[in-house]
């Protein structure tokens, strides 16, 4: 027995020393500038990554903030401890084989039976790792189908609602630099001396401030004058157009009679009328009917663009002309989609859908007092038409456009619907109070929800888990630290976590008549007699998409004494200081890094909110004031009124995948204006490349040591989702970017402007940096996730405290990002085969068995940012095919098969929201919203796969063509049908540009691989 307790104390002596030293160098490297911060040494496991870490001197010391893990020498070192961990309790339990004891300390050490613990051990460890990392599925496999799936649809009234077209008529969709002389002109010239930063490209607002003299801007960036006479006449085209009915005072209207809508329609000119058309996109009328379809069609917009184009001397697509073949038609599409581009080159559009984002910003414009630079009266009426006409029948709201009523929705929309200043009596306040007081009132809404009610004092702080600021104040190291989370949890939970710690609460909330009558209107019981800490759990079964674990639980019922218990306070009050400090600190840094813009939505409000807390109510402060200004840059106005993004747009993505649609379809010559308009674009928003972006705040936070610091991933080089200005640099945003500006430097028209010095090149240089991004984006499982590496684990999942959302703790890697970023690459080797030539072909074969490991067993790939395995499937096809992958191999056929299957009679595929929430295929395809359940978006997703794989079921092709075909409007556009975005499993999002861009993709592509004839129909077929 002394010779076991001599071998455990041995090697527990060991485990203590690799610990020991892995703990002090980390310590000791902690904070440190470090210029080689998320570079990743080279290899294929961490044998490999050791060796490169001294063969090449890549990667840092200690611990990598931006990676999320720690030096390979160090990794090593923690195996080691964990081995001797092992085998110390392996030593203690077995029995001695020989020995008396007398040996001592080392001679038991190093006896038989300490070698015999010491080889047990490590293979039991070993088997654990190899269990773990290659027989267990990956934590970025998505799982499902879920059990519980989702059973309630969503329903409306049929009653079409107009927009009152006197509040209309005053606004116009103004971008780039036009967009920021309007946000200037609102706040004031003191203001615009030190108001917006970064580059206004992409930039796109709804103003009623009239557009400068100097403010449009062509393609090759010169500033050209346009003459004021001609701006006025579009308010009033505005108005035309919606002018189908009496406005109500709530800024809505009802169509009367086809008879008023005729009377109104002769009126106008046959220009206006074929304007008219043209923007509603297939629909009977130039209004809203949730009823029929929840989504917007973007009519307002594209109205102005089309009206645009016209009076500038072009000339629209023929409205008689019916497309004869395939490539007829994905001509006349792009024709119509040309007249949809901005003047500066990218394409805008809707990206509404959630339904908790605008009540945020309502909530905080209350609590910071109502200012009118804010939001105006009028943006305040056109909101409160937004949630009048989304508002369901049974009374609530969805978490988003698709989604049945949930309490999370409802009660959010409901306290925005009152704060705006609808009356209590009015019929959508009764109804919408209605449900929730049937569904228990907001004590059960879900925790996002019963933040924003403690933010104005409708709700006591006792009521919400603790979100304890000092979570920053552990060091980076340790397994849990909030700066390995996903970025978006991440900068959410962040001012969260400030609001919080400062017990924030609306300063008028005890006095304001408003605040009272919600505390009677959200709860069932009254205000005062509510035991708020009894109810932090309660969340009603439909807002409880992911119920919070058991452990998370435990967790915030400690965390509620800690809170609460007298013994805790004075080591709580010292450290939450700190905490506060240094959210506010990085708070400014992630404002900076971003203009202002901040990385979405909420934590945009948030830390609006926080900043106007610090900062003593001051709205001068330009802390505040900046981020008003900011503000236009999330609201957008479409037939249903005014609502908030669920980002400031997704400018660079889809004009990224348009210029590849239009490449792969033959069609950039064709369009050389919009190719070299496109291409001015896309130099303009490459992040940090530019010398406006380089003279912005951002510019700075770039170094090492802030992005050490403020957790942040290289940015330089990187494309965004939206704009440049925007800061925040994606991995498929970055290699869909880098993909389109290679298409285009393909284009005749877009080579001369550049060699006349029209154009501005986009260097080898900076190609290169975007290839470097995307490299150091790889995860270790050879995918990509989205803004960062993964720098956690799947048991995070355990501590995720939103109902809510699904798998929002990580950033995992994707079929989707993991498609972009390989195929990226392969482009860029072909046109740059000298740079980092071996790192690139590992890369690209790393991704390839990733790919392969997320694919389901049926065939399919989940699709995690839009619905659903149609668009999965397109990604898991052509990535694995570009990376080699023969058309023959059972990766591809059983990706075939599986689409093949999921074809309709018609010819089309269609799938709804219901796929990504059940992570399932929709049964019934696009039932609600679609073509006898076949959808344009996912019939083109599905041939993109086809014929990348060339299918030999040409048939099957060919009906999916003939669909497209069939579905496309006279005016070259296609109908808007359901919801196409999707993010955190649950919440469907807006892509009104996908039902242009992937029908001429997917039907450029099928000519490409099957040619033009064998896809048309010919006399005998009809």
């Amino acid at each position: 027995m002394e010779s076991a307790l001599s071998n455990a104390a041995f090697a527990l002596a060991t485990a203590a020393a690799f610990f020991s030293i892995v703990i002090a160098s980390l310590t000791l490297s902690s904070g440190k500038p470090v210029e080689q911060l998320g570079k990743r040494p080279s290899g294929s496991n961490l044998w490999g990554w050791l060796f490169a870490y001294y063969a090449e001197n890549v990667g840092i010391a200690g611990y990598d903030s931006s990676l999320g893990t720690i030096a390979p020498p160090l990794r090593v070192l923690a195996h080691l401890g964990c081995i001797s961990t092992m085998w110390a309790v392996v030593a203690l339990f077995m029995p001695v084989f020989g020995g008396d004891g007398s040996q001592g300390f080392i001679g038991a050490a190093f006896s038989t039976s300490s070698g015999i613990a010491f080889c047990l051990a490590s293979t039991v460890y070993g088997g654990m790792m190899i269990y773990f990392h290659h027989i267990l599925p990956g934590v970025s496999m998505p799982s499902g189908p879920r059990p519980h799936k989702i059973q309630r649809q969503p329903e409306w009234k049929d009653s079409v609602s107009t927009v009152n077209p006197t509040l209309l008529a005053k606004w116009r969709c103004a971008v780039a630099q036009d967009s920021h002389d309007a946000t200037h002109s609102k706040f004031g010239f003191a203001s615009a001396l030190a108001g917006l930063t970064g580059e206004p490209s992409g930039r796109q607002i709804w103003t009623t401030e009239a557009r400068s003299a100097t403010s449009a801007v062509d393609a090759s960036d010169d500033i050209v004058e346009v003459q004021k006479k001609d701006i006025p006449e579009t308010p009033s085209f505005m108005g035309r157009l919606f002018n189908f009915g009496a406005s109500d005072k709530d800024g809505a209207s009802a169509a009367d009679s086809d008879d008023k809508a005729d009377q109104t329609k002769s009126m106008m000119s046959k220009q206006d009328a074929m304007i008219q058309t043209m923007a509603q996109g297939g629909r009977e009328y130039f209004g809203f009917n949730p009823s029929v379809n929840p989504n917007s069609c973007d009519m307002v917009f594209r109205a102005q663009q089309i009206r645009n184009y016209v009076e500038s001397g072009k000339s629209a697509p023929s409205m008689t002309d019916q497309p004869k073949t395939p490539h007829d038609a994905a001509r006349k599409a792009a024709h119509f989609y040309s007249m949809l581009q901005t003047e500066d080159g990218h394409w805008a559009g809707d990206y509404g859908g959630p339904h908790f984002l605008m009540p945020g910003l309502v909530t905080a414009w209350y609590v910071m007092g109502k200012p009118e630079n804010f939001l105006d009266k009028d943006q305040t009426a056109l909101l409160q038409h937004y949630i009048i006409v989304h508002q369901q029948s049974d009374g609530g709201w969805g978490t988003h456009l698709e989604s049945p009523s949930t309490m999370f929705g409802s009660t959010l929309m409901y306290v925005a619907l009152r704060l705006l200043g609808t009356s209590a009596d009015h019929p959508a306040s009764i109804a919408g109070r209605n449900f929730l007081l049937e569904n228990g009132g907001a004590l059960m809404t879900s925790s996002w929800s019963k933040f924003y009610l403690c933010l104005l004092g409708c709700m006591e702080w006792e009521g919400h888990n603790s979100v304890p600021p000092e979570m920053w104040m552990l060091p980076n190291w340790v397994p849990f630290h909030p700066g390995r989370m996903w970025c978006h949890a991440r900068m959410v939970y962040l001012p969260m976590g400030y609001l919080y710690g400062s017990r924030f609460v609306y300063d008028k909330a005890g006095s304001d008549p408003l605040i009272a009558e919600l505390r009677k209107e959200l709860y069932k019981e009254p205000y005062d007699s509510i035991e708020w800490t009894k109810t932090r759990h309660w969340v009603a079964p439909m807002d409880n998409y992911s119920p919070i674990p058991w452990v998370m639980k435990t967790l915030q019922d400690i965390l509620a004494r800690y809170e609460s218990w007298s013994v805790f306070q004075p080591f709580k009050n010292a450290v939450r200081k700190l905490g506060l400090d240094f959210s506010l600190e990085y708070m400014q840094a992630e404002d900076l890094q971003t203009n202002y813009i901040d990385i979405g939505p909420v934590n945009k409000v948030l830390n609006m909110i926080s900043f106007y807390h610090a900062a003593g109510g001051n709205l001068e402060d330009p802390r505040v004031a900046k981020h008003m200004m900011r503000i236009q840059d999330y609201l957008w106005i479409a037939e249903d009124g005014m609502k908030m993004q669920g980002y400031n747009g997704s400018q660079c993505w889809d004009t990224s995948f348009c210029m590849q649609a239009m490449y792969e379809a033959d069609l950039l010559n064709e369009f050389p204006d919009v190719a070299t308009k496109a291409w001015a674009y896309f130099e303009r928003t490459q992040i940090l490349s530019t010398e406006v972006s380089q003279a912005s705040p951002a510019y700075e936070y770039e170094a090492g040591t802030y992005r050490n610091k403020f957790y942040r991933h290289i940015s330089e080089g990187g494309w965004p989702f939206s704009t440049s200005a925007h800061g925040w640099p994606i991995s498929d945003c970055t290699a869909e970017g880098l993909k389109a500006s290679l298409c285009l430097m393909k284009c005749d028209a877009v080579q001369k402007g550049i060699e006349d010095k029209a154009l501005n090149d986009i260097t080898q240089e900076r190609l290169e940096k975007a290839a470097n991004i995307l490299l150091s984006y790889q995860n270790e499982d050879g995918g990509w996730a989205t803004y960062e590496n993964n720098r956690g684990w799947g048991w995070y999942e355990q501590l995720n405290p939103s109902e809510a959302f699904g798998d929002i703790m990580i950033d995992y890697s994707y079929v989707e990002c993991s498609m972009a970023s390989v195929t990226a690459l392969a482009d860029f080797r072909e046109k740059y085969p000298d740079h980092r030539s071996r790192e690139i072909e590992h890369s690209i074969a790393k991704g390839r068995n990733f790919l392969k490991s997320v694919q389901r067993s049926d065939g399919s790939w989940y699709g995690s940012w839009a619905c659903c395995f149609t668009y999965g499937i397109w990604f898991g096809v052509e990535g694995l095919i570009r990376c080699g992958e023969p058309l023959d191999s059972p990766s591809i056929k059983k990706a075939c098969e599986y689409l093949l299957k999921q074809q309709r009679p018609n010819g089309g595929w269609g799938e709804d929201f219901t796929s990504c929430f059940d992570k399932d295929y929709a049964k019934d395809g696009m039932k609600m919203y679609g073509d006898d359940g076949s959808g344009v978006v996912n019939t083109a997703w599905a041939l993109l796969s086809l014929s990348m794989a060339k299918c030999p079921d040409v048939d099957a092709v060919k009906r999916g063509v003939q669909y497209l075909m069939k579905r496309q409007l006279p005016s070259g556009d296609w109908p808007q049908e359901g919801i196409s975005g999707v993010f955190n499993r649950s919440t469907g999002i807006t892509y009104t540009s996908y039902r242009n861009v992937f029908p001429i993709w997917a039907i450029g592509r099928c000519i490409e691989k099957y040619g033009n004839e064998a896809l048309t129909v010919n006399s005998s077929e009809e």
